[in-house]
């Protein structure tokens, strides 16, 4: 693998970016897969910090568990199940942990500074990758290919928030 493939990056925006194509490879529309993206990173961030000692876990009082009760629609994505709500103008998007629509704007402009001019490069050996393999198939096993083509980065808390390099070649050559 040559460094002129590698781009540096944390692994949060692959995950979330990689959790967007997956998403958008299951039918959903993009801003949905984006909305989606972002809670799907979000939480593994969450569990990582907590691994970590970063973090403590947080229990939900009574009001939250009320509110997250009545669930209209929950998707599995990379292993995480996630509310989905309408917006106001009535687009289907992930319910962030407040239980308002997580906005796919954001989370695009996020991945687009993170992985810079190489983005539709990185996009597009994802996709290839997500083809692969039939829907059902690619939802089972997505988290277990990301983590064959994630950034390495240094063990524990040093390499919490570290870029790494993500090999082009690892997303086009992995497989389960």
């Amino acid at each position: 693998m040559t460094s002129a493939t590698a781009i540096r990056v944390n692994r949060a925006p692959v995950l979330t970016l990689w959790a967007a194509v997956v998403a958008e490879q299951l039918g959903h529309p993009p801003d949905t897969a984006s909305s989606l993206a972002s809670i799907v990173a979000g939480t593994a961030a969450q569990a990582k910090a907590r691994r970590l000692g970063i973090a403590e876990q947080r229990e939900k009082t009574s009001r939250e568990k009320r509110e997250g009760a009545p669930v209209e629609q929950v998707v599995r994505l990379l292993g995480k199940d996630i509310r989905l709500v309408a917006d106001a103008d009535g687009v289907i998007l992930a319910a962030g942990s407040d239980g308002k629509p997580a906005p796919a704007a954001p989370v695009r402009a996020y991945v687009a500074r993170a992985f810079g001019d190489r983005l539709q490069e990185a996009r597009q050996a994802m996709e290839k990758l997500a083809k692969t393999l039939p829907p059902d198939e690619l939802n089972r096993v997505s988290f277990k290919l990301y983590e064959a083509f994630r950034p390495q980065v240094p063990e524990g808390a040093k390499g919490w928030g570290a870029k790494g390099e993500l090999h082009l070649d690892r997303i086009r050559q992995a497989s389960i």
